[in-house]
């Protein structure tokens, strides 16, 4: 009853405000947004959490399907991060250790729902809170800590805010995040329909196992593949599966069709359909994840 109160009487004062809730109960999350008025809630104990531990390396993408689907009335409204204040950086010993695990990870959080993303300062660059910054503990960079992190300081570079003095590989990290994240501002398949094929292809497909995981996103003439790899150890030469369901909802018919990878531009593989079902021959390295768009429709 209380926030209902104050946050209706926050929007009629300032229509263009909005509130983010940090509750952890996912029993009282459609309360919180219907009777409490608040535009959006972290998704941490659900989405976060599980990702986490498949970053780690300390559980598999299984439970994210149970996960998308009791949420999807409230999908659009349930924050995505992967790092912020209270949580360890990825990069830190502490949560992966390797700020690449943060690839397949944050793609699947950015582009499996409707969802707003938030980016955490230095996550970008790979920053790992390796040192004792006094009111904060090493793995994490807190709102209290007043102290540098080193690699946002070589992004700074001096005042000149170039990214000059980065490293190549911090480089590397920043510019995948940019292009991740300039597509899922804009592009429309990231407000239209989502549809796992996970299950599908766990249940079908040679070598596709629960370090795996992938769907679908359309909207209107834009059909989007995704799939990412968190494995840091052994690359997947597999044959995706689309089910019959996904081909038929993209109006596809038998023939093969290009799928081209949109953040690098450098994979193309074929979608061919055959009897009204799919397959994608794809090779994916360690750590690899695409987002697939199927061309010219």
């Amino acid at each position: 009853e209380f926030w209902s109160y104050l946050n209706s009487a926050i929007n009629q004062r300032n229509p263009q405000a909005f509130t983010i809730a940090e509750t952890y109960n996912p029993k009282q999350y459609r309360d919180y947004l219907n009777l409490g008025k608040m535009d959006y809630l972290y998704d941490k104990v659900e989405v976060y959490d599980t990702l986490r531990a498949v970053m780690a390396g300390k559980a598999g993408t299984d439970p994210l399907v149970e996960i998308q689907s009791k949420s999807a009335d409230i999908d659009a409204k349930l924050l995505h991060f992967l790092e912020n204040h209270d949580e360890q950086r990825i990069a830190s010993p502490q949560f992966a250790g390797n700020a690449l695990l943060g690839k397949p990870g944050m793609l699947l959080s950015a582009t499996m729902s409707k969802a707003p993303t938030m980016l955490y300062f230095g996550q970008e660059v790979g920053e790992a809170a390796a040192h004792d910054a006094g009111f904060g503990k090493a793995s994490r960079t807190t709102i209290f800590d007043y102290w540098g992190l080193p690699s946002l300081q070589r992004w700074v570079n001096g005042g000149k805010f170039d990214g000059g003095a980065l490293t190549p590989e911090e480089a590397a990290l920043r510019e995948f995040y940019r292009r991740l994240l300039s597509f899922s501002a804009t592009q429309p398949a990231m407000l239209g329909d989502f549809a796992q094929i996970h299950t599908h292809n766990r249940a079908s497909t040679a070598g596709y196992d629960d370090r795996l995981f992938a769907y679908t996103r359309s909207a209107g003439d834009q059909k989007l593949l995704i799939i990412a790899n968190f494995r840091t150890d052994r690359a997947y030469s597999i044959g995706l599966k689309v089910p019959a369901e996904v081909i038929r909802s993209w109006g596809l018919t038998d023939g093969e069709y290009p799928l081209v990878e949109q953040l690098y531009e450098q994979v193309r593989v074929p979608l061919r359909v055959s009897g009204g079902e799919g397959l994608v021959p794809l090779e994916l390295p360690p750590l690899a994840s695409y987002i697939l768009e199927l061309e010219g429709r």
